[in-house]
């Protein structure tokens, strides 16, 4: 598993670096593989198709973005998402460039944006995570679609931000997360639920812990 957790991470690199210099749609597996010193045979074990290997440059910058833990549990919940959103936002500048390239490819290649919709629901579900609030149940549900909002909200600032600290996409997360902290003082069932950090009741205990909500946007991703 060591090995073949170490080729993954070649590949993607490799992906990375073909798409920024000759964009998305002209990324190859054999391409990848042979950027990567990997052999076919180990390529294929990692990612069988161009599909895969999305979802496997996703999961590159998930780790990236969990790597520190979870958000201070003093914070406040918008602080903590905050912090959790610009730590994706600085995973995302670390690959700029491929990252880049591969957003503006997706519309043209169909088996990238069939793993792009449940690829975001399971990163924005562990957002939540490391930001202390639980992402399961229906309030679960609810929490990732209106996160999955705020962070394509601030992707689309984001892919044309040059500044070197990102301050329009920090505006924008700022203001996304505002918003959302509103809709959610309005519905009180949102703001806390068992699950969410230092929380072990709420009038959200009686909701089912896996509704088939959640399963659709959240467990289609596993």
């Amino acid at each position: 598993m060591v090995g073949l957790e170490t080729d993954a991470e070649r590949l993607t690199e490799a992906a990375l670096g073909l798409a920024a210099e000759s964009g998305w749609q002209q990324v190859s597996l054999a391409a990848v593989a042979q950027r990567a010193g990997v052999s076919l045979v180990s390529a294929y074990e990692a990612f069988p198709d161009k599909r895969a290997l999305f979802d496997g440059i996703i999961g590159r910058i998930d780790r990236r973005v969990l790597f520190d833990g979870p958000a201070a549990a003093e914070d406040s919940p918008r602080d903590r998402l905050f912090e959790i959103l610009m730590r994706r936002f600085d995973a995302l500048q670390a690959d700029r460039a491929g990252v880049v390239a591969i957003l503006r490819g997706l519309p043209l290649d169909p088996l990238a944006a069939l793993a792009a919709a449940p690829a975001l629901a399971r990163s924005v579900a562990w957002i939540l995570e490391a930001a202390g609030l639980s992402a399961q149940g229906i309030v679960g549900f609810v929490r990732v679609k209106a996160i999955a909002l705020v962070y394509l909200a601030a992707l689309r600032v984001w892919l044309n931000d040059d500044s070197p600290d990102m301050a329009r996409t920090m505006a924008m997360v700022d203001r996304g997360l505002r918003e959302a902290e509103g809709f959610a003082r309005r519905c009180p069932f949102l703001a806390h639920t068992p699950g969410d950090a230092g929380v072990t009741e709420s009038p959200g205990a009686a909701l089912p812990p896996n509704g088939a909500a959640a399963d659709s946007i959240a467990g289609g991703a596993s």
